[in-house]
């Protein structure tokens, strides 16, 4: 499977997206794409992350899921940093949350949205958030996590 072609073939995904994906070295695409079932599909899903080049951050993610001899995108999220995988059978998106004066390398927080295919689309199910210490270096661990079940 060719995620690059995916990508670039899909009309769901934006033309920022398209556009801004080139190899970063060589033949080198910085896509990070993980196989697995997520839709229930007796075929394998492909969750791919567009990357960034300079900081690897995610620009955005997708599910494409097998439909006859080809596959359907299903879920995009292309609100950065975004980065999705599988698992345990769910579709975990990990979104970094900054606030006005934070820098890229430092975010406030994080929230982890978990989804679940009902037979037709994905659900969430979970939203847990994380806020981050401002403390560095030995300083205390990020504060409990706050969840909202769906």
């Amino acid at each position: 499977m060719d995620p690059v072609g995916l990508i670039m073939g899909d009309p769901k995904v934006s033309a920022e997206i398209k556009r801004e994906l080139k190899p970063c070295t060589g033949k080198e695409y910085p896509v990070d794409v993980s196989y697995g079932r997520v839709t229930g599909s007796p075929v394998v899903d492909i969750v791919v992350n567009v990357l960034s080049c300079a900081d690897a951050l995610g620009r955005g993610s997708y599910v494409y899921r097998a439909d006859g001899g080809k596959y359907e995108n299903v879920f995009s999220d292309e609100q950065p940093p975004v980065y999705a995988e599988i698992d345990r059978g769910d579709l975990v998106v990990t979104k970094q949350v900054y606030g006005k004066s934070d820098a890229l390398a430092y975010p406030s927080g994080e929230d982890v949205i978990t989804y679940r295919w009902d037979g037709e689309k994905f659900t969430e199910q979970d939203r847990v958030h994380s806020e981050y210490s401002n403390v560095v270096d030995g300083g205390p661990l990020p504060a409990p996590a706050t969840s909202q079940k769906n």
